[in-house]
């Protein structure tokens, strides 16, 4: 069982060790390193292999988009490629597979990018201006989720929180503020999910990274994994609104026991989301093809009122402390609280990932006819 990668280097290392396994397959698979920044050593890395004869089937897997979560994201890349790659079949499937999207934010550890952008509020076509009203109860609680001031004493700030936090309940309630926090904002840079005032350099490379990779597929499936929401121990299955199966569907196809669909009643409304994107370019630019992406969220702290506010809470710290700093008692306490919301230490948490994505894996590809030889038939 490979571990979870230690650092971003040694992360893409591995990811890069994988090409010679996957040549067994696809002789012309290729890897490919668009480089972010030089200064930082900083890439966006893929492996692309096209169907050898014809171009029937296309499976992308993804990780990194929110940096820290790339960790857990690479561990299960790995396991795609040891267990689940060689039941594919090379003459009719190709593949895409996609290390660190967000490499800055895997390397220093944090979900957003070096210009403080959530890369999955980032994915829109035109104006972004006029976004700047799509979340107004944002600028309403701005005061609370984004406090312009250096992180005092963690007692202090954890009593404040409790007070701010009640007092926003009250008036806004547990929905509307989860909204108001989650959906993405784009008026206030130094906020939490933060969805730019512009395409990023990292979002504008995955653009043309997929309208190029689906091109001529009849069939793309496309699973992203990412940490931090839903149950503990469950792995949740987040649906597109974009995709027409509803969640009894999605389940009853896949065998998948927890399945959302990324609205305010199951899971929570986004702007500028990647997989949004993706079914609206099909749609779009390859009408004839069909879709099934989704996203894959691995929970961390709970599902509970209290797990959201703990949640929350350490995302307006982190933030603060990005921003505008604190003493070295109080971020040492913040970054041990924001690897807890995305990395647990726990290791039984992670052999639980490890088993619900290998269902995922099974379910998905199993259904959607990528499998060419059943996982006894494995070498």
């Amino acid at each position: 069982m490979a571990a979870i990668p230690v650092s971003y280097e040694q992360s893409r290392q591995r990811f890069h060790s994988q090409l010679d396994a996957i040549r067994k397959s696809w002789p012309l698979a290729q890897r490919t390193s668009q480089i972010l920044s030089n200064q930082d050593d900083l890439s966006i890395d893929w492996i692309s292999a096209n169907a050898l004869t014809a171009r029937d089937k296309l499976f992308v897997l993804t990780t990194g988009e929110h940096g820290i979560e790339g960790y857990a994201g690479a561990a299960l890349l790995e396991l795609f490629i040891e267990q689940y790659l060689p039941r594919l079949d090379p003459q009719t499937t190709g593949i895409l597979l996609v290390h660190a999207i967000n490499p800055w934010g895997m390397k220093h550890w944090k979900r957003n990018n070096a210009q403080n952008v959530d890369l999955n509020r980032n994915f829109i076509d035109g104006d972004f201006s006029a976004l700047a009203n799509t979340n107004p109860d944002y600028s309403k609680l701005a005061s609370f989720l984004s406090p312009q001031k250096p992180l005092g004493k963690i007692w202090a700030e954890k009593l404040g929180y409790i007070y701010q936090t009640l007092q926003t309940l009250a008036s806004f309630g547990v929905k509307r503020t989860r909204e108001a926090a989650l959906m993405g904002q784009y008026g206030i840079p130094q906020g939490i999910y933060f969805g730019g005032q512009e395409v990023q350099r990292e979002t504008r490379m995955m653009m043309e990274l997929y309208r190029s990779a689906f091109a001529g597929y009849s069939q793309v499936v496309h699973l992203d994994m990412h940490t931090g929401y839903g149950p503990r121990f469950q792995m949740t299955l987040v649906n597109s609104p974009h995709e027409k199966m509803n969640a009894a569907e999605t389940t009853a196809k896949y065998g998948i026991p927890l399945v959302a669909a990324a609205n305010p009643d199951e899971f929570y409304t986004m702007q500028g989301d990647m997989i949004d994107w993706e079914y609206q370019l099909v749609r779009k630019e390859f009408p004839g093809a069909r879709i099934f992406a989704a996203t894959c969220e691995f929970g961390t702290f709970g599902e509970s009122i209290l797990a959201g506010a703990r949640s929350l809470r350490i995302t307006i710290f982190k933030n603060q402390v990005n921003l505008f700093g604190a003493s070295p008692a109080t971020r040492a306490w913040v970054e041990q609280e924001y690897r807890e919301l995305y990395l647990p230490a726990e290791p039984k948490w992670f052999e639980k990932v490890r088993a619900d994505a290998q269902q995922t894996f099974e379910g998905v590809l199993g259904a959607e006819g990528f499998f060419n030889r059943p996982a006894a038939a494995q070498a």
